[in-house]
């Protein structure tokens, strides 16, 4: 007889085919980073360890398990773009994950058309129907309860400049249904996208509009 609860301590292991946490706290937005070395190499790379901290001003940020091209530059830089990752968009921003020199353009990978920003020297993706140009605040390697730190690091950045597709302002909201996002799950290939079913109500008690 299986047991009502599956229980285990992370740092022993799962002891499951997939790492369960992924999954748990999944569906996550995807943050498309787009970026520029400090020489002008662009990069493009999605990082589901994503999302936005603070109204005002909005704080997002992302982190990345390993040093990698994005977080280079970032750093570098101190700026980026995050491009929304939405469904007729899915494959190219699969094609974007690809493990590349730091030389390659994924742009050019994915067949997308770097657009300038107006605020931030790197591109941001012409295609993308909302671009979020950001200032770093701070990049930090996370570390252990022990204090060990780890491969990974999670980069805090302010928006200061918003670009949307018109259509998607509707009665003066974002229509986040007609963008139609994609999030990942869990597992070695999951993702889910926002449509008309997922939708519903629930206003919080006491709460304004931000």
């Amino acid at each position: 007889m299986k047991p009502d609860v599956y229980s285990y301590e992370p740092a022993k292991g799962h002891g499951l085919r997939h790492d369960p946490i992924p999954s748990i706290l999944a569906p996550r937005p995807i943050g498309w980073i787009s970026s520029c070395s400090a020489d002008g190499r662009r990069n493009l790379a999605p990082y589901s360890f994503f999302n936005i901290f603070n109204y005002k001003p909005p704080i997002v940020a992302f982190s990345s398990v390993g040093w990698k091209d994005t977080v280079r530059n970032v750093t570098e830089t101190g700026e980026f773009v995050v491009n929304l990752a939405v469904r007729r968009l899915a494959e190219h921003v699969n094609l974007t994950s690809k493990p590349v020199r730091s030389d390659v353009d994924e742009f050019a990978i994915a067949h997308l058309t770097p657009s300038p920003c107006s605020l931030v020297s790197g591109p941001r993706v012409q295609e993308s129907p909302v671009s979020l140009e950001c200032r770093v605040i701070k990049v930090e390697q996370l570390h252990t309860l022990s204090g060990e730190k780890l491969e990974t690091w999670m980069v805090t950045g302010e928006v200061i400049a918003v670009h949307i597709q018109a259509e998607l302002i509707r009665d003066g909201s974002f229509d986040t249904v007609g963008a139609q996002p994609i999030l990942r799950g869990g597992g070695a290939a999951d993702y889910f996208e926002i449509n008309e079913k997922c939708l519903f109500k629930l206003e919080r008690p006491g709460a304004s509009a931000r």
